[in-house]
C-alpha cells in the first residue's frame, strides 16, 4: 500500500481538517483510503474514520518499535494510506512525525499556514526540506498543501514562490465550517463532531488529488512475524461514548487469539459471560451520571471481588475506583474495585509518553518487564496508603508520580495506553486463562 504523510510546520496549523479534506479530495478522485495517524491520539483518527470509513492506524514508535509501526501500516487497506502527523514535522523524541515517515521511507507533503504569506511559504518549506539534511535525517519533503489560502493572487504567489523540488499540491480555503470543536487539549471525536461533507468537498476542490496520489510511495515490506498460539478465551470489551479510546489494533488481537464481546456500562448493559473485561479510556466523567444509576458499574465490582481479572486504561482506571469528583464538584459512585478516588481538574496533569517497570508480575507484563504507553488526564487519584502497585514510573507521571498499575482484586488499572505490540495485551489473554 502506497502513502504519503501530511505534516505541520507546527501545532495548530490545521492538520487535521487538512486530512480530512485530503482523504475526501482522494476518495472523490477514485481513490480507495486507508487514514492513519502519526502518535498516540484516539481524537483524529475518530475523525479520520468518520470520513474515510475505516479505522485509522496508529504509527508511533515509541508504543510499537520500527518493527511495530511498520507491521501495522502493513496491516492497512486500500490503494493510499494518508498519514496524519503529530505536532510539528520534527517535533518529539519519543515518535516524531518525521522519525515516522523515516521508518516508513514515506514522503512528507507539509501543511503550512498561508493566512498571512505568499512567498514565505516557499521560505518555509524549503528550510524544512533543507533541516532533514542538517540532522542527517532521509526526510523526503516533496511539497506544501497551503492551509487558509485564497485563491487568485494569493494562490499564484504560493505557487511562484515554491523553489525547484517542492510540489504545490492544492489549498483548503477559509471556511468557519471546517473547524472541530475543542474538548480538553484536543478535539472532539469524529462520531460527535464530524465536519460536514459539502465543506470538505468544497475544499477537497482545491486540492491536486492526481498530484497527491502520484507522490504517494510503498514502504519496505515488514519482516514476517508468526502470531501467537489462540487462546480459549473471551474478552468483554467497553464500548460507548465513555470508552471510546482504543486503537483498533488492540481489537483485532483479540480477535485474532481469543473471542469478543461488546457491552455498553452507560446503557446500563450486563457484563457479559467473559474470562476478563477491558476498559479502555474515554469521557466517564462526562457521563458520571448515566455510570453511577447503572448497574454495570456495580456489576463489574460484584465480578472482580469474584476474581473477574479487569483491566482498565485512564477512563477505565477512573471507572474503577470508588468516586469520581467532577471539576464541578460533583461526586459519583463508581465501580469500588481500587482504593482509590478521582478528582477531575481544569488543566491537564500529564501529558507524555511513558515507560513502567513491572515491580510484580500482573495482567499486562511479568515481573521485571518494562512497558511503553501514553498518558495524557485531566484527573489526579487519591490512593489508600496501602495501596498496591503493579509498576514504577521510568518515564511519565503514572499514578502518584513514582507509581503506576493499581491492583485490587486480580484487576489491574493504569493511567497508561498501551499498544498490542507492546504484547501487553497478548499477556492479558494469556493470563485470563491462566
Amino acid at each position: 500500500m502506497q502513502g504519503f504523510v501530511l505534516a505541520g510546520v507546527s501545532s495548530g496549523v490545521g492538520k487535521t481538517v487538512a486530512t480530512l479534506a485530503v482523504i475526501q479530495a482522494l476518495e472523490d478522485a477514485g481513490y480507495d483510503i486507508q487514514p492513519a495517524k502519526a502518535g498516540p491520539d484516539f481524537i483524529d483518527p475518530s475523525h479520520h474514520g468518520a470520513i474515510a470509513d475505516r479505522p485509522s492506524r496508529t504509527l508511533d514508535l515509541w508504543l510499537e518499535g520500527e518493527t511495530g509501526v511498520r507491521r501495522n501500516y502493513a496491516r492497512g487497506e486500500g490503494d493510499v494510506c494518508v498519514v496524519e502527523g503529530v505536532m510539528g514535522l520534527y517535533d518529539g523524541d519519543g515518535s516524531s512525525t518525521a522519525m515516522v515517515a523515516e521508518t516508513l521511507d514515506l514522503p512528507v507533503v507539509l501543511v503550512i499556514d498561508a493566512s498571512a504569506g505568499m512567498e514565505s511559504v516557499g521560505a518555509t518549506a524549503l528550510g524544512f526540506r533543507e533541516y532533514a539534511g542538517a540532522i542527517d535525517r532521509d526526510i523526503d519533503v516533496a511539497g506544501v498543501v497551503a492551509q487558509q489560502a485564497h485563491g487568485g493572487r494569493h494562490e499564484e504567489g504560493i505557487r511562484e514562490a515554491l523553489p525547484d523540488g517542492l510540489e504545490y499540491f492544492g489549498r483548503i480555503p477559509p471556511n468557519p465550517a471546517l473547524e472541530i470543536p475543542d474538548r480538553h487539549l484536543g478535539l472532539e471525536m469524529g462520531e460527535e463532531a464530524a465536519l460536514p461533507r459539502e465543506a470538505l468537498r468544497e475544499a477537497a476542490e482545491t486540492l491536486e488529488a492526481e498530484r497527491l496520489g502520484d507522490v504517494a510511495s510503498a514502504p519496505p515490506e515488514p519482516a514476517a512475524t508468526e502470531l501467537p498460539e489462540p487462546v480459549d478465551a473471551t474478552v468483554a470489551v467497553a464500548s460507548d461514548a465513555a470508552f471510546c479510546f482504543r486503537y483498533p489494533a488492540t481489537v483485532e488481537r483479540f480477535r485474532e487469539r481469543g473471542e469478543v464481546v461488546t457491552f455498553s456500562p452507560v446503557v446500563g448493559d450486563p457484563v457479559p459471560d467473559c474470562d476478563g473485561v477491558y476498559l479502555p479510556g474515554g469521557y466517564p466523567e462526562l457521563h458520571a451520571d448515566a455510570l453511577e444509576s447503572s448497574d454495570t458499574l456495580a456489576e463489574l465490582g460484584d465480578r472482580a471481588s469474584d476474581g473477574l481479572p479487569i483491566f482498565g486504561e485512564c477512563g477505565g482506571l477512573m471507572a474503577m475506583s470508588r468516586s469520581l469528583t467532577t471539576a464541578k464538584g460533583d461526586r459519583h459512585e463508581m465501580a469500588g474495585i481500587l482504593p482509590a478516588d478521582v478528582t477531575m481538574h481544569d488543566r491537564y496533569q500529564a501529558l507524555d509518553h511513558v515507560e513502567l517497570e513491572t515491580a510484580r508480575s500482573t495482567l499486562t507484563a511479568d515481573a521485571g518487564e518494562t512497558v511503553r504507553g501514553h498518558e495524557f488526564h485531566y484527573s489526579s487519584i487519591d490512593v489508600d496508603g496501602d495501596a498496591r502497585f503493579a509498576f514504577e514510573t521510568v518515564r511519565g507521571d503514572g499514578i502518584d508520580g513514582d507509581h503506576d498499575g493499581l491492583l485490587g482484586y486480580e484487576s489491574l488499572a493504569t493511567y497508561a495506553h498501551v499498544h498490542p505490540e507492546s504484547g501487553a495485551f497478548d499477556r492479558f489473554l494469556e493470563a485470563v486463562v491462566g
